[in-house]
């Protein structure tokens, strides 16, 4: 049921004049925008009273006052990264009130302001806004034929060992170290592939995986000349290729190969990749690898990215519906 739709004083002191006034009501209430058992309710209570204003109520009164309140809102306003904690301290200091955090969070949670993960982005210069936006122009009319014939490409990093820090176990006392009740992490992620992929509406290039760094050569001679300008011939004459603005993706050897091969090459511009649509594929894909994840003996095994020599150590394995 929905909350009952509270009368501001200064609509009541209306309600009461209209009523000695000889208006109805119901008309009273019309005006209001309220029920007719409200406005009874109302009049009854100023007959009883001779005051529109709330009678006191029982209950533990608020510990701060309004000054304080607005107190509160502003320094969270100010200082948006600030806690409940240092805002309680800073109170303290300046009023001497001495509150809880929650009593903190409480009044925030009244004024509609409540903790919340920050979004994130890349970080953006002026050149790279005026760049990005030039982008959107150059594109925002194109077709649904036209995205399709693009070749979206990008590398990404897959941790063998993840450690997501929003796990939760159910445990009694005394249970805190028990086995199977600990989440084993290694410093840094551990040991660690790298992965390049790209895909189209239609079609989709292997997973490729990069053993050490990434070069110019290496980029032309293990990934454009082998993998994507066969994608592209299926797309047809009028794909375009699209890669970021790394270093090996820009690099004078590949630039002169892509021109000769005739290729179409999308202008991308600088740190932009919450613009490419691969990045939700390298997303998706995680989360199926993180389920797909196994232990092997050692020794070597083809649907792993590499040989199985980690004596049980979990290996990632997708498997061709992964990708």
């Amino acid at each position: 049921m929905p909350p009952r739709r509270k009368v501001t004083t200064f609509n009541k002191a209306r309600a009461i004049a209209w009523l000695q006034d000889g208006v109805s009501k119901r008309e009273v209430g019309r005006r209001l925008g309220v029920s007719h058992s409200v406005v009874v309710r109302l009049h009854q209570k100023f007959q009883a009273t001779n005051s529109v204003l709330e009678r006191p109520r029982s209950g533990r009164p608020k510990k701060t006052t309004q000054r304080e309140d607005r107190f509160i809102r502003r320094q969270a306003l100010q200082q948006r990264g600030t806690t409940a904690n240092i805002i309680r301290g800073q109170l303290r200091v300046a009023t001497n009130t001495n509150v809880s955090t929650k009593t903190i969070r409480k009044r925030l949670h009244e004024v509609g302001l409540r903790s919340r993960r920050p979004a994130v982005r890349p970080r953006l210069t002026a050149a790279h806004r005026q760049a990005r936006l030039a982008f959107c122009h150059n594109h925002a009319r194109w077709t649904r034929q036209q995205w399709a014939d693009v070749l979206f490409s990008d590398e990404s990093r897959f941790n063998l060992h993840h450690h997501d820090g929003r796990a939760r176990v159910w445990r009694r006392q005394g249970e805190r170290y028990n086995n199977g009740l600990v989440q084993e992490r290694v410093a840094f992620g551990g040991s660690s592939i790298m992965v390049w992929g790209a895909f189209s509406f239609r079609h989709r290039t292997p997973l490729y995986h990069i053993v050490g760094n990434l070069t110019g050569q290496r980029y032309r001679d293990e990934i454009v000349a082998p993998l994507v300008l066969p994608a592209l011939h299926q797309i047809g004459v009028q794909a375009v290729f699209q890669d970021d603005n790394a270093t090996p993706h820009r690099a004078r050897l590949v630039n002169n190969f892509i021109q000769q091969a005739g290729v179409t090459r999308m202008n991308w511009p600088a740190c932009s990749s919450d613009f490419n649509p691969i990045e939700h594929l390298w997303d998706e894909l995680d989360r199926r690898v993180r389920n797909l994840t196994t232990t092997h003996p050692q020794g070597t095994c083809s649907n792993c990215f590499s040989s199985c020599k980690s004596n049980g150590r979990p290996f990632l394995r997708p498997s061709a519906e992964s990708w």
